[in-house]
């Protein structure tokens, strides 16, 4: 890291089932000035493996073990540092907006050395047929038809429901519900709504 940065990035958390549209909600607002969205699944996607961290990476997976959270949190922090010294992401004017992080309790813990959480929006869903559909056009759509299949979209919702169980409570003292099974544009509705109502961005935007 090359600039100098708030000792904490400021951050809203989007959490939701696979197929809620957190990442679409994500991309709408890094759209808007004072917000850039950061997608972990996308970070982890473009990972350079021949790096030292990428090195790290590989041999947790060839040892077919998890990757441990602090080094998921290492290279998320990397990451956003490299964004910020490409004037990507101005860490004195803009709000993350984190998609796909933090993903346990742990990781929450860890990511508390780094980022300071303003907001969780809990993207919920209720209607598992719906979220199914979704995941299935999806795969669908982007060629990934071993993972269109009831079996797997089922497991994919239980797992994250079990991961995110504790971490939804953890920051039950700034958690917004949001219906995020309405159409797209009303969900962003609901999201800037609490957004704009909230002291920090009043404050960002010297709208106290």
């Amino acid at each position: 890291m090359t600039g100098t940065y708030p000792e904490k990035y400021k951050a809203f958390i989007f959490l939701g089932a696979p197929g809620c549209g957190k990442g679409t909600q994500g991309q709408i607002l890094g759209a808007i000035p004072r917000f850039y969205h950061f997608s972990m699944g996308d970070a982890f996607r473009s990972m350079d493996t021949r790096t030292p961290i990428g090195q790290e990476f590989i041999a947790h997976s060839r040892r077919g073990e998890l990757v441990p959270d602090e080094l998921t949190i290492r290279y998320f922090k990397k990451q956003v540092d490299a964004r910020a010294d490409l004037h990507m992401f101005k860490p004195d004017i803009d709000i993350l907006i984190l998609d796909g992080i933090p993903r346990s309790i742990e990781q929450a813990r860890i990511l508390e050395e780094h980022i300071e959480v303003l907001q969780l929006f809990h993207l919920s869903c209720p209607n598992r047929e719906e979220l199914i559909t979704r995941i299935r056009k999806r795969a669908l759509k982007e060629g990934r038809m071993d993972d269109a299949s009831d079996e797997i979209i089922q497991r994919r919702i239980r797992a994250y429901e079990e991961s995110t169980r504790e971490l939804i409570d953890h920051y039950a003292d700034r958690r917004a519900a949001i219906n995020a099974a309405q159409a797209p544009v009303k969900v962003t509705r609901d999201i800037l709504s609490v957004i704009v109502a909230h002291p920090e961005w009043l404050h960002h935007t010297g709208e106290e």
